[in-house]
């Protein structure tokens, strides 16, 4: 369906029976308005055939699906923390990360298996790759990436073939950004309003929540002699998530309206909270362990509620149809001057 498809017909611009008035009379009406009496004709309003929205909304199951996306970024970003812990000889971080990453995204693969039904729909997805589908690119990558990590992890584990586990490591770490952000890539492909418009800052909005998301599980985990990484990626990660969070809603104009009401609004506002509590936590911390798991519980938290706000905000976009009309009206007055 275009736009202008759905502009002509799936909104009705008066209620039935109550059509504008033409030919003289209604130039008549139209003079005496500027006199201060009541138009004849009511506002728009927003409705679809038989009262259904004009989007079909997501049917996806939201724990599956937020837990998918919330894990996957809290394992890519997990992957980069390995590494460096690694490479600054840090190994009590470079494990904890090692784990995290293993674990995460083994449950994100789980979340999104179950709510895809069977094992078999997701390894369909890997007989093509299609360059220009998120969703494709997103199944190789996963195919690719937990593997890197789970060999890891095992090798951290059983104390033997390094050098396969540091390969490991240092390949996961290059794949990890791209798994920490491309859900953010895949939720904007969508048509959903909330989702689809926020295209520009969302991949800097999930990558920054990611990186809070990881450094959290290491100030809980990692010892604190040796958490100094950690620690500055909370702050940088806050600083980015929250950031270009505000800038995307400052910049979406009506379609931002659902981050800011019921169940997202109370997610999103919690998000912000232990967002920028954990990190004021971790950089003022030092190397206090009771704050340093109080820093690293407000920072998962905190990641974990800002993806279930952005995920519940987009049904709720998909639901209302102003959402879909009013910026759909906006594109083409646009284009018309």
């Amino acid at each position: 369906m275009s736009e202008s498809d759905v502009t002509r017909d799936g909104v009705q611009g008066v209620r039935p029976g109550r059509e504008a008035p033409t030919g003289a009379g209604g130039r008549r009406r139209r003079r005496r308005r500027g006199r201060g009496e009541q138009p004849l004709v009511p506002d728009a309003a927003f409705s679809s055939y038989y009262g259904k929205p004009v989007l079909k909304k997501p049917t996806w199951k939201p724990l599956d699906i937020a837990g998918y996306l919330y894990l996957g970024g809290l394992a890519g970003a997990s992957s980069l923390l390995a590494a460096g812990g690694q490479v600054t000889g840090r190994p009590g971080l470079a494990a904890a990360a090692k784990f995290g990453a293993a674990g995460a995204i083994s449950l994100s693969l789980a979340a999104l298996v179950h709510d895809l039904g069977r094992p078999a729909r997701f390894l369909n997805m890997l007989r093509v790759l299609k360059p220009t589908s998120p969703m494709s690119v997103g199944s190789w990558l996963l195919a690719g990436y937990a593997p890197l990590t789970l060999t890891a992890a095992a090798t951290e584990v059983a104390g033997r073939y390094r050098l396969l586990g540091s390969t490991a490591t240092a390949a996961s770490a290059v794949l990890g950004p791209a798994v920490a952000t491309y859900t953010a890539v895949l939720l904007s492909d969508t048509a959903v309003p909330s989702w689809h418009e926020g295209y520009p800052e969302l991949p800097f909005v999930f990558a920054g929540s990611a990186a809070t998301a990881a450094s959290g599980l290491a100030l809980a985990a990692a010892p604190t002699a040796q958490a100094g990484p950690a620690r500055r990626l909370a702050v940088l990660g806050a600083a980015l998530g929250l950031g270009a969070f505000q800038a995307m809603k400052g910049r979406m104009g009506l379609t931002a309206e659902p981050f800011e009401r019921g169940r997202p609004h109370l997610l999103l506002r919690a998000a912000e909270a232990l967002t920028a509590g954990g990190a004021a936590l971790a950089l003022l911390g030092g190397r206090d362990r009771r704050l340093a798991l109080a820093a690293g519980a407000a920072l998962l938290t905190g990641s974990a509620a800002l993806r279930f706000g952005v995920f519940h905000a987009g049904v709720a976009s998909a639901e209302d149809p102003k959402y879909t009309i009013v910026p759909q009206r906006e594109r083409l007055e646009r284009r018309a001057r």
